[in-house]
């Protein structure tokens, strides 16, 4: 733009190389103006700008104004930008074609080009008004808005294209074909058992379509003489009328259209849904909020995209609408804000095979739901990662959450795919962006958490009464506690404890009796105290949730009961009569157990100080202490002399198997709590040779183990004493005794004369006293004495019990076979008592 040296005419040129000349340049006043160049010319020119003195125009040191040609945005390096912003307000429907790599030369001039005269007029028409002073024109600075996108179809390519793919999905195909020869739409399937392929004339010129299992959806803008119309063929259909057509009212443009199981729906420029069935009933109808981008539908399930606002600096302001149309009709999101990359706009919009909403954007970016975490949504992949160019894209065609598959169709230099040749469909890992994930830390937490995002539509399909495959569930869970073992055992590598902590909350019960093992193995001794506590406190919290569901249960049965009246069958009543009884029997049987077990804590009580100190920690750790000095095995146990340290691992390590005695199985559940069975369950050792029968209490397998125990108990209810007995004494007996143990046991009655109201703790301490007063040779021989009954331990011990039992030859008399069947009870292996006769026979020559 370049003032005439003389004044009155201006010359300037656009962005496409045509040169302009403005004559009859007038003032304000309506005069013509006289305009000087400042420098040479001695005529004053100040009129010409009214006031705008400050600013310099030949030397280009001015703000450019609002109406003043701006060039666009680069759109060279944007061109397959659908929405090349032109910068200014005025212009903001202007937006290029849906072909995102041609540009609409007269919209970049209508941007760009000054308003010019019609120079065909005569010399005399009025020029246009020039701009206003700067004094009274309010100048604006900051974000531009952006263009709006506009409304796509899911898998199609540009509209104005003679071959074009109408739709990709997982169904199916559908591409339409206008040219001189053809006008018309051909649908394939991908699996010809849904239906063969179709042929359809496309004389309505339809311009979206759709396609699921059931139906084939299109729809056409409205011309001059027709409305809008929505067209289904609905091909899975019993009768022979199979084809239904719906009009719009006037001036209601389709725009967007998707089918569902049962329905389909389509978005008009109104703003309104109109919901119809897959027969042509017309059903809901609602409004907007604002003009639709994109829909798409799933089983019960309705996505619409919509603009929520205007956007700025290239960002688009959109919301999404997710509702069920079932027999509860629900929103799940109610026009919530859809998440987009920085400056870019929405390509793909639908759901995954398995039914979770996902959308693509155009930057490259998979987002999908996440039902775990509020229905937030997190990135699941980046398509540029898999692209070799900038200009390169993918256009996504569908995705899988089993198996983890995004499947699209690599563009080399464009944004979409030709119809032919056939383009060949890739496959697409998942990612989630975590940060470090060339770490094994990295890697592992990525993939534990990818893991449990993608198999979230387990539970959405278990709660809506989908049926599924229950063994995935299985398979995911087992998958997700071997990742978190995994990072238990590096973070215990690093000595990184509470990060252990803090993956233990994780872990199921299962896993959590592995994480207790691999500390106490590791000899991180308060980690695993912490861990067994962690334990017992989430297994009581599972204990109070069953039996608060036991009770819902029971009011829901009693209240169907209540309202059903007479309409009951017989085997609905004796199904509840037999959940009943069943439990009862489960009830009767805890408290059985739980009697029986408080006998035996007051009967075997703590040995050592250690012992002692464990029982103060927490009820649990109590009652885990009991059992363990009634023969619980150590399972890390090397040799028979054992150290501190491993011994108070076995505590720890019994804390585990006390924690199902919170919980017992429920009897007589309903299938779905049967199957979360096995993920509660905790771990539970092999029994072994000498802890078979006492662990009956403590560990409630299954039903039947409960009611067998409480049949044992009930026919010999006066056996139990000795039985208990005779595992503490066995328990002992494994356990090899000190020297300061052995002295104490032959002056604990000294001890008790000289004060008779000492607890076991004060005689314990008592007796260390009195034992560290010794001479170190008393307590050497005390050791020796320990050790050489550690050597015949068994011997003794089978001499102290049955010592009438044993004759000359070292063997057993008939008489004993009753007291030994009581024993075998505790002892099912047969080895381990004909080496325990050889060494007391051996024993006894001997002596």
């Amino acid at each position: 733009l370049a003032w005439h040296p003389e004044g009155g005419q201006v010359a300037y040129t656009d962005t496409e190389g045509n040169l302009g000349l403005l004559e009859n340049i007038r003032g304000a006043d309506g005069k013509q103006s006289n305009t000087k160049v400042p420098a040479p010319a001695p005529v004053d020119y100040d009129a010409l700008f009214d006031g705008d003195d400050s600013e310099d125009f030949l030397n280009k040191d001015f703000v450019e104004p609002q109406s003043s040609p701006k060039a666009v945005t680069n759109y060279e390096d944007e061109d397959d930008d659908p929405m090349v912003a032109s910068g200014r307000p005025r212009n903001r429907g202007a937006i290029i074609e849906d072909d995102e790599n041609s540009i609409d030369l007269g919209l970049l001039k209508a941007n760009c080009a000054v308003e010019k005269p019609d120079e065909e007029d005569d010399g005399e028409s009025l020029p246009p008004v020039p701009p206003q002073p700067s004094a009274q024109r309010p100048f604006y600075d900051g974000p531009m808005p952006t263009p709006r996108q506009k409304p796509f179809q899911s898998g199609s390519t540009p509209v104005h294209l003679t071959h074009r793919f109408m739709v990709w999905n997982s169904v199916g195909i559908i591409r339409c074909y206008n040219d001189e020869q053809d006008n018309a739409i051909e649908v394939e399937f991908h699996d010809t058992a849904i239906h063969h392929a179709m042929h359809l004339p496309n004389s309505l010129s339809h311009t979206m379509a759709d396609l699921s299992t059931e139906a084939v959806l299109l729809a056409c803008e409205s011309t001059e003489e027709l409305a809008s119309k929505l067209h289904c063929i609905h091909f899975n259909s019993w009768d022979s009328n199979k084809e239904w057509t719906v009009d719009m009212l006037q001036e209601e443009d389709i725009e967007a259209i998707c089918l569902g199981q049962g329905w389909a729906a389509c978005a008009t420029s109104a703003p309104l849904i109109r919901v119809f069935t897959v027969g042509g009933v017309q059903k809901e109808i609602f409004s907007l909020p604002g003009p639709v981008v994109s829909m798409a539908g799933h089983g019960e399930q309705l996505m619409v995209v919509f603009h929520r606002g205007t956007g700025f600096d290239g960002d688009q302001c959109l919301g999404v609408q997710l509702i069920e149309l079932g027999r509860k009709k629900r929103q799940i999101l109610h026009g919530d804000p859809l998440p987009l990359s920085q400056k870019s706009y929405l390509t793909w919009v639908g759901f995954s095979a398995e039914g979770t909403p996902s959308y693509v954007d155009s930057e490259g970016i998979v987002r999908m739901l996440n039902r775990g975490l509020g229905n937030t949504w997190t990135p699941v992949c980046d398509t540029r990662e898999h692209s070799k160019g900038k200009s390169d894209h993918c256009w996504i065609v569908g995705i899988h959450e089993n198996p983890q598959q995004l499947r699209c169709i690599p563009c080399k230099g464009a944004r979409f795919p030709p119809t032919l040749p056939r383009p060949a469909v890739a496959v697409l890992p998942f990612k989630l962006p975590f940060c470090q994930t060339a770490t094994d830390k990295g890697q592992m937490e990525e993939q534990f958490w990818r893991s449990a995002l993608f198999h979230n539509y387990l539970e959405y399909l278990s709660r809506n009464g989908y049926e599924y495959d229950e063994s995935l569930k299985g398979q995911a869970v087992q998958e997700q506690q071997n990742l978190l073992m995994k990072m238990f055992a590096l973070s215990c590598t690093l000595e990184r404890e509470v990060r252990c902590m803090e993956l233990a909350e994780l872990m199921t019960q299962n896993a959590m009796s592995l994480a207790v093992k691999y500390a106490s193995r590791s000899r991180k001794l308060n980690l695993a105290q912490r861990l067994s506590e962690l334990a017992a406190e989430k297994s009581s919290e599972l204990a109070a949730a069953e039996e608060l569901g036991r009770e819902e249960e029971e009011e829901e049965d009693f209240r169907s009961h209540l309202n059903a009246g007479y309409s009951n069958t017989a085997t609905e009543w004796s199904q509840s009569k037999v959940r009943m009884l069943q439990r009862q029997q489960s009830m009767e049987a805890s408290e059985e157990a739980e009697d029986d077990e408080e006998e035996i804590s007051e009967e075997a009580k703590p040995s050592s100080p250690t012992q002692c100190r464990n029982t103060t920690i927490s009820k649990p750790a109590k009652a885990v202490i009991v059992s363990s000095s009634q023969g619980r095995v150590n399972p890390f146990k090397v040799s028979g002399s054992q150290k501190d340290p491993v011994a108070h691992s076995t505590n720890i390590l019994d804390n585990m198997t006390k924690l199902p005695k919170k919980s017992p199985a429920p009897v007589g559940r309903n299938p779905p709590s049967k199957e979360k069975g096995p993920v509660i369950k905790p771990l539970a050792c092999k029994p072994k040779s000498k802890q078979a029968a006492a662990t009956a209490f403590f560990q409630p397998r299954t039903p039947s183990s409960e009611k067998k125990t409480t049949e044992e108990k009930e026919e010999k209810p006066e056996a139990a004493p000795p039985e208990t007995q005779t595992s503490t004494e066995n328990g002992e007996n494994k356990r090899p005794k000190t020297g300061f143990q052995m002295w104490l046991e032959e002056n604990r009655s000294l001890i008790l004369a000289d004060h008779p109201d000492f607890e076991e703790t004060e005689i314990i301490r008592e007796g260390m006293g009195r034992f560290r007063t010794l001479s170190p040779e008393e307590r050497m021989a005390w050791t020796e004495r320990a050790k050489g009954r550690e050597a015949g331990g068994p011997s003794e011990g089978k001499k102290r019990k049955h010592p009438e039992g044993v004759n000359g030859d070292g063997q057993e008399v008939p008489e004993q076979k009753p007291e030994e069947s009581n024993s075998s009870a505790k002892k099912p292996k047969p080895s381990g008592q004909t080496a325990c006769q050889k060494l007391s026979a051996f024993a006894f020559k001997q002596s």
